[in-house]
């Protein structure tokens, strides 16, 4: 069985977080190693409060995962500050397993959920580790300072902008764009750009980033390339979603 080990945050109404790493996880038939980074209180319209992990907490939670446990691939979500970010870094193997980072900056109502200092951390220890960096199109421009991207040559160069960060891959993904097609950009180094395209459903879901990272991670760890675990995961997470109705 693949280990994942899921480094986020708890949200108190299930919609999110490691709540969905796990269950995704748990439902593609691999075994979720969850590391708390911060316990929120929050809802479909808001988040009411958040209290971060002491960062040596988090780095014992990870060292006790790596020392239980064979571990196949990491997925980081959220990691709200400067502090944990590093914490997060320096406990990583020197050579570790996949590692895909969704860099969760703000919850779906807009509460923030890392900080500046955090996101800079972010963009220094983590991203040049960091096999995957899986953002969304609001996410891409709050990294790079600047506008959402709106077209596919915007998309384009936002994602050069941020393989140039230091992560060997990026998936923007189009979740926040318009039109009958949820599509996604996968850009590699030194690789041509691939377009990845579902169906656009019509109701909003919490957590779908979140599931869908962790889907990657789960196929990363089971052996297969970059290509073929985000082409999985995209149509693995649309199939959940479905189911859910």
């Amino acid at each position: 069985m693949t280990s994942v080990l899921v480094v986020g945050g708890s949200d108190s109404s299930g919609g999110a977080g490691l709540t969905v790493d796990v269950a995704t996880l748990t439902r593609l038939g691999a075994r979720a190693l969850p590391v708390i980074t911060a316990v929120t209180a929050q809802t479909d319209v808001r988040v009411a409060a958040v209290h971060v992990v002491p960062p040596e907490v988090v780095r014992a939670q990870i060292a006790a995962a790596f020392s239980s446990s064979s571990i196949q691939a990491i997925k980081t979500g959220m990691l709200a500050t400067r502090a944990t970010v590093l914490a997060v870094a320096a406990a990583l193997p020197a050579v570790p397993p996949p590692v895909v980072v969704d860099p969760v900056l703000a919850s779906s109502s807009g509460g923030e959920l890392l900080d500046d200092a955090g996101r800079e951390a972010l963009c220094r220890a983590l991203l040049p580790r960091a096999a995957l960096l899986t953002p969304n199109i609001p996410e891409a421009a709050a990294l790079l300072g600047t506008h959402p991207a709106v077209s596919g040559e915007e998309l384009l160069r936002q994602a050069a902008a941020l393989l140039a960060l230091g992560p060997a891959a990026v998936l923007l993904k189009g979740g926040h764009a318009e039109g009958p097609e949820a599509v996604d950009l996968l850009l590699m180094r030194d690789a041509q750009p691939q377009w990845l395209r579902a169906p656009r459903l019509r109701a909003t879901h919490r957590g779908t980033g979140c599931a869908l990272a962790a889907a990657i991670a789960a196929g990363l760890g089971a052996g297969l390339d970059l290509p073929a675990a985000c082409a999985q995961a995209k149509q693995r997470v649309l199939q959940l979603l479905l189911e859910e109705g």
